[in-house]
């Protein structure tokens, strides 16, 4: 990659560990985050900070100035018992009410706030009630709320801690929150980076040095590999590039060693397509501008399995990211052809906009010859997706209930949002093709998420599988309380908490 982008990168694995045993109001820090649920401060840190400070935080709060609503955050100057010269307390809602989801955007908006100057350390005091892994999500909220989109400018908007350091918690709980955090981080890096930046070639590097940060295996695949391996789906979208397509592959082997035969697991699957203009079937400006963004489900798949490597789960895992840029250049592929996937199965192209499908139908062909025990892909696939469900809920699509069933438990255990839509056979008739055996859309604009995830399922060869369409809650084109805009980093935690699952 051309920029080093050493800003971010370091905040990927800023300083972040755990004081057993140490009162918060006791440790020197530039600040000190208390989190407080709804009705008042009698138990808990906040208590404990009250008391502290004479009972400053209960008369906050019985002058309505402290309410505990979610993500709320609140400055107060500390007093005469408080090392630190400034709390922020945070809301979390209703206690009742608190989830993994809950505490990794009250955190992240906590950090968001304080990393708005430099901050030598802070401490964040969790509480005793917590569950393993809401201090896990906690941590990585915190991590990934004090990383702005700072990459391009001269002075950053936001500033990571020096040190964070949490109190109250399991040590292990905050690594392997550290490591999360790393995760959906990178990723957020990626797609916040410039296409002229990041294409094919250097989106394939950067998975190199992660792999040999990680130790995952890895496997690039040039257009000539690619050529040879009869991926013609793949080449054809990158045709109209100057920048010729990749195809990564990773491994984790958690189980088997390095054994070469070993049959993974679970195979992740990622879109990546560093820039899409539409192709011929030509975006306008305004739709255009974020597609940088398109390689968003590839980055999630490089974020995750970068992920369970670091923390060494015992899982077999592959990852697959197809990676193109598509253009309008010369070779351009064009309306009316006819694309010969890998798998044999002939592809009629109706608009050159729906690309990543025809991406990916080369690459969940290469994962199925690896015979991996479930699929699962992540694509931002279908504007139709948000039409049906919005900026901040992904999209669920199936061949086995159960297998989608564990996806979307896995997606809201970490507090993202996930709604499956259904796969009735009758929409397989929408992408029957009058002279190929399909063709890349649908009949009209309804159903869209849907024609396209049927599309997908024909390269999954019986495999059990689940599509997920992150088209809406892959890029935020507004600062919310717990991030900036841009990538979000959207299915990292999810994949990373399905990989535990076995």
């Amino acid at each position: 990659m051309p920029l080093e982008f050493t800003r971010q990168r370091s905040a990927e694995t800023a300083g972040i560990r755990a004081e057993i045993g140490a009162a918060p109001t006791g440790i020197p820090a530039d600040a000190l985050v208390v989190f407080l649920t709804e009705g008042g401060v009698g138990s808990g840190v906040a208590a404990e900070v009250d008391r502290a400070t004479g009972g400053l935080l209960a008369r906050l709060a019985a002058a309505g100035e402290l309410t505990g609503r979610r993500y709320d955050c609140v400055s107060v100057l500390a007093a005469p018992g408080v090392a630190a010269p400034q709390i922020l307390i945070a809301g979390l809602g209703k206690r009742e009410a608190v989830d993994g989801g809950v505490v990794h955007r009250a955190a992240a908006a906590a950090a968001r706030l304080l990393a708005g100057r430099p901050r030598a350390q802070v401490v964040f005091a969790g509480e005793t009630w917590w569950t393993p892994s809401q201090v896990e999500q906690a941590v990585a909220g915190a991590a990934v709320g004090m990383v702005g989109q700072d990459l391009y400018r001269a002075e950053a908007k936001r500033t990571p801690f020096g040190t964070t350091i949490w109190t109250g918690v399991a040590a292990g709980s905050v690594g392997s929150g550290a490591a999360i955090a790393a995760g959906v981080n990178l990723a957020r890096r990626l797609v916040n980076t410039s296409p002229d930046d990041l294409y094919p070639a250097s989106f394939a590097d950067e998975a190199a040095t992660i792999a040999g940060r990680t130790g995952l295996e890895i496997d690039i695949w040039d257009e000539n590999r690619l050529a040879r391996e009869r991926c013609h789906a793949i080449l054809a979208v990158g045709r109209g590039s100057a920048r010729p397509p990749r195809l990564v592959i990773l491994r984790h082997r958690g189980t088997t060693g390095r054994a070469a035969d070993a049959l993974p697991a679970l195979a992740l699957v990622g879109k990546g397509v560093t820039f899409d203009s539409g192709g011929l079937s030509l975006k306008p400006s305004d739709s255009m501008l974020t597609m940088k963004m398109d390689m968003s489900g590839g980055a999630a798949v490089l974020g995750a399995i970068a992920t369970i490597a670091a923390l060494k789960l015992p899982v077999d895992v592959v990852a697959a990211i197809g990676l193109v840029e598509n253009m309008t250049g010369p070779a351009a592929y064009k309306l009316g052809d006819v694309i010969t996937a890998r798998s044999g199965t002939t592809i009629e192209v109706h608009n050159t906009d729906a690309e990543g499908r025809i991406v990916l139908a080369d690459v969940l062909d290469v994962v199925r010859g690896m015979k991996p025990g479930r699929i699962v892909d992540v694509a931002t696939l279908t504007g139709a997706c948000m039409v049906a469900l919005g900026h901040d809920v992904a999209g669920l699509f199936s061949n086995d209930q159960p297998w989608c069933d564990r996806v979307a438990a896995a997606a809201r255990a970490v507090g993202e949002p996930v709604w499956q839509l259904p796969m009735y056979p009758e929409y397989d008739e929408q992408i029957a093709s009058d002279v190929a055996d399909i063709k890349n859309v649908g009949d009209g604009r309804w159903g869209g998420a849907i024609t396209a995830a049927k599309f997908l399922e024909r390269f999954v060869g019986g495999i059990p599988w689940t599509h997920v369409d992150i088209a809406g809650p892959a890029f935020a084109e507004k600062p919310r309380p717990w991030t900036d805009g841009g990538g979000t980093g959207s299915m990292v935690r999810p994949l990373v908490e399905l990989a535990r699952g076995g």
